[in-house]
């Protein structure tokens, strides 16, 4: 997770919700890059999951670019996607070829204790009472949506004990 040139104590409520944006932007990116690895790996379910996570995504970067238009209508955004680098998103490396619905689903979750800590680590540091509300109900949606991803794991049976190493192809001579 990396942040570059936000100043939180002077964070504007319009610039607040322009990185809230741009952050949900971003995962739901990840989501589908790594659904169409899944799809290439012929892993549908993790495909699945991560298309329904980056759903998720979309639907709450769209709730809030709502919110964002009622109150700025257009005004420019003054913060870039720059500023921001895996603050929700899935790390890279955490997709794998064959990968099971179970090991989606925990990167997923890994990515909204990720995006929790983000908003508790931002909210000392804020100034404005209405920044400081929008990232304590970003902090506590979070929260939710590993409560939503927990479920979904729950629902699942164990993995079969099988490793991501147990698919790799060994090295052929040349």
């Amino acid at each position: 997770m990396a942040i570059r040139g936000i100043d939180f104590a002077n964070l504007s409520l319009m610039d607040a919700l322009d990185l809230a944006i741009l952050i949900e932007e971003e995962a739901e990116e990840r989501y589908e890059e790594f659904a169409a690895q899944m799809d290439q790996h012929r892993t549908p379910v993790a495909a699945g999951f991560f298309r329904y996570m980056a759903g998720n995504e979309s639907k709450h970067g769209l709730e809030l670019s709502a919110r964002r238009a009622q109150l700025f209508s257009d005004e420019p955004r003054t913060v870039s996607r720059a500023m921001i680098y895996d603050i929700e998103a899935p790390d890279y490396d955490a997709a794998r070829a064959f990968m099971s619905p179970r090991k989606a689903m925990e990167a997923a979750m890994a990515s909204e204790v990720k995006a929790h800590a983000f908003f508790v680590a931002a909210l000392p540091a804020l100034k404005n009472a209405e920044v400081r509300a929008l990232f304590e109900e970003l902090r506590d949606e979070e929260i939710e949506h590993q409560e939503l991803v927990q479920a979904e794991l729950a629902k699942l049976p164990p993995d079969s004990g099988l490793s991501d190493e147990d698919f790799v192809d060994e090295p052929a001579p040349q």
